[in-house]
């Protein structure tokens, strides 16, 4: 076969190679940009958790989702720095945030510094001052952000 026996140009194939090229591109922009919209998803799911419990005005599972310990009351020693107890007067009815009626996920950001983790703010019962939780990303445990 010489350059003169080439085969003639195909526009329909040129045509449907750019167009799979075309989707190719799109579909990895698509699941880039959902891949960093959703970056953050396993924490603030942690959390809706978290708020779900004291919702319902389960403290027990709200402690054990606090903890990501289902078997705390097994080994109650092994929290003496947060009791339940004292997790019961922070998030219980006479708490800073009272009985949680309402919450939903405001945001998430990540933590360069502080241990690598994600803060994730939540307004609860439609306040204007917003709950800002700190999600240990290791492990799950939340902690409130201090800042």
């Amino acid at each position: 076969m010489t350059l003169l026996d080439a085969q003639p140009f195909d526009a329909a194939r040129a045509r449907r190679r750019k167009i799979k090229i075309g989707i190719a591109i799109i579909v990895i922009l698509a699941l880039a940009v959902a891949a960093w919209m959703f970056r953050n998803w396993p924490e603030e799911r942690v959390v809706a958790h978290f708020f779900a419990a004291l919702q319902r005005q389960d403290y027990e599972s709200a402690y054990a989702i606090y903890f990501n310990d289902p078997t705390w009351r097994q080994h109650q020693q092994k929290y003496p720095q947060y009791t339940f107890a004292d997790f019961y007067r922070d998030w219980g009815p006479g708490g800073e945030w009272g009985l949680i009626k309402s919450f939903r996920i405001y945001g998430s950001a990540n933590t360069k510094g502080f241990g690598g983790g994600v803060i994730v703010e939540v307004v609860v019962n439609e306040r204007a001052e917003h709950a800002r939780m700190f999600v240990q990303r290791s492990d799950k445990t939340i902690t409130v952000y201090p800042y």
